[in-house]
């Protein structure tokens, strides 16, 4: 993700890595954009708010958009309190 406009801050790469007990894109009976857990949380990447939710989460984590380097964070961290965030049950919190 680049917020800004190019030349202004680094991207934030938000990882889902494959893992058992973990779902990612690109396998039936999942969508292109579902990431979760087996058996729990879980968000489609396509929908913007979903994405927000992620940003929200990695900015109260600590992230800045600001910041010139590029940050890579594990998004399984970011996962189980955007759900939440995103379903209305609380606010986002940091990994």
């Amino acid at each position: 993700m680049s917020p800004q406009p190019a030349g202004t801050g680094g991207p934030l790469r938000i990882v889902f890595a494959a893992a058992p007990g973990r779902y990612v894109p690109g396998g039936a009976p999942f969508g292109s954009g579902d990431v979760g857990f087996i058996r729990g949380a879980d968000l489609n990447l396509h929908e913007p708010g979903a994405v927000r939710a992620l940003l929200d989460v990695a900015l109260a984590g600590g992230w800045r958009p600001g910041e010139r380097r590029a940050v890579e964070v594990d998004g399984w961290c970011l996962l189980e309190p955007a759900a939440a965030a995103r379903a209305g049950d609380t606010s986002p919190e940091g990994p």
